[in-house]
């Protein structure tokens, strides 16, 4: 349990914070779930959080060596620390779980191969598929409601709830493990038996839409995200527009995000932040595309690195920004190996956009506040802007 005055935040909450990441390609709400990725694993990519308060590492630190000794685990006597501190995205993860996360930083995932989101009417369905993935391979289609997962009905649990039914909990089911899918598509049910396959995840994707307009989608930034978006941008026709999809990105290394944003700029401030009361700057490399028009798409479930991207290009008068307020997640963590192999994840400080303003439990309000046909108003701005001309 959390201290008082705390918001109490499960394990599966906290862990979700970076399973999000391993799945970001996998399940895509569509929405905020107040679960998001990442564990970087070298400065200064950071992890940027919403969260209240921060832990004590020493403490952490003993406390786990103290249980070592004893012959107990390290990362359970850790996670009960982290979890009287008050700090909501702070968690601890074993040495396996941390591998993974830091695998999926390089663009790959162990699961079935599905984006899924909540349908209007509550359900889990079937957003999008991995071509050839399991999913796929075994009959799967969009639209297909999820109601089961190796049994257990899923009606009511939250998506990050589903993400980690279909991963296998606690993250221990590898490559080759199944896992029981319970479908329905209209009147028809069926169950189909799926093995988990490692995947490599499509962090970024790029299409051309009409009236000259390039649609750049950025699902996470994971390694290698900063450099295909510069690459789409310089490689756009000349004329064209861009549209910077950022819609459900839950973040990840920061690194790439700054590479992202420097598309879009020559230089110049992309965010600050501080590390236990240090100040320090991120930013963008000099040479990037400021004269093609841009418009980036945000929702409630653009966090943490997506949402330095798009403070930056806002703040700095690079894009008009389209849809609905970020979701809010502005702190930022870093990693603390403990005695036993695991991994707490500890919250150090927070970072602010360009112009000085804190995003942390406040997120970005858009330009253009869009509830509904989000692309369409965007394009629309777009074309203002004189994309194609």
């Amino acid at each position: 349990m959390l201290g008082s005055g705390s918001p109490k935040v499960p394990r599966g909450l906290r862990q979700g914070a970076v399973l999000a990441l391993v799945f970001a390609s996998a399940l895509a709400t569509g929405s905020a779930t107040g679960l998001m990725p990442r564990p970087e694993v070298e400065p200064p990519e950071q992890r940027v959080r919403a969260t209240a308060a921060t832990v004590d590492r020493d403490e952490i630190a003993r406390a786990a060596a103290e249980a070592v000794a004893d012959g107990k685990s390290g990362a359970k006597a850790a996670e009960e620390v982290v979890s009287r501190s008050g700090d909501r995205w702070g968690a601890v993860y074993d040495k396996a779980e941390y591998e993974e996360f830091a695998r999926a930083l390089d663009g790959s995932y162990t699961g079935v191969g599905l984006w899924a989101r909540r349908g209007a009417d509550g359900r889990v369905e079937v957003a999008r598929l991995q071509r050839g993935g399991p999913a796929d391979r075994a009959g799967v289609r969009v639209g297909d409601q999820l109601r089961t997962v190796d049994g257990a009905r899923i009606d009511g649990r939250p998506v990050s709830e589903v993400v980690r039914l279909l991963r296998g909990d606690g993250g221990t089911a590898g490559a080759g493990s199944s896992v029981v899918l319970g479908l329905q598509r209209g009147d028809l049910a069926w169950s189909r038996t799926v093995r988990r396959a490692r995947l490599a995840t499509e962090a970024v994707t790029v299409r051309e839409l009409r009236g000259r307009t390039v649609l750049i989608k950025v699902a996470a930034f994971t390694r290698g995200a900063g450099e295909r978006v510069r690459q789409a941008v310089e490689s756009a026709p000349e004329g064209a527009g861009v549209l910077l999809d950022l819609r459900g990105n839950s973040g990840g290394l920061v690194s790439e995000a700054v590479t992202a944003a420097s598309a879009f700029l020559d230089g110049g401030l992309v965010a600050t932040y501080d590390v236990r009361g240090e100040q320090k700057a991120l930013y963008a490399s000099p040479g990037g595309d400021t004269g093609r028009p841009v418009v980036a798409l945000v929702d409630g479930g653009t966090m943490s690195a997506a949402e330095l991207v798009t403070g930056a290009l806002k703040d700095r008068g690079r894009a008009v920004t389209v849809g609905a307020r970020t979701f809010g997640k502005g702190s930022v963590q870093m990693p603390e190996q403990l005695p036993d192999g695991s991994v707490a994840e500890l919250t150090v400080g927070h970072y602010r956009t360009p112009a000085g303003h804190d995003v942390d439990g406040r997120g970005i309000a858009p330009d253009l506040a869009v509830s509904e046909r989000a692309e369409e108003r965007a394009q629309t701005v777009l074309s203002g802007l004189g994309a194609g001309s």
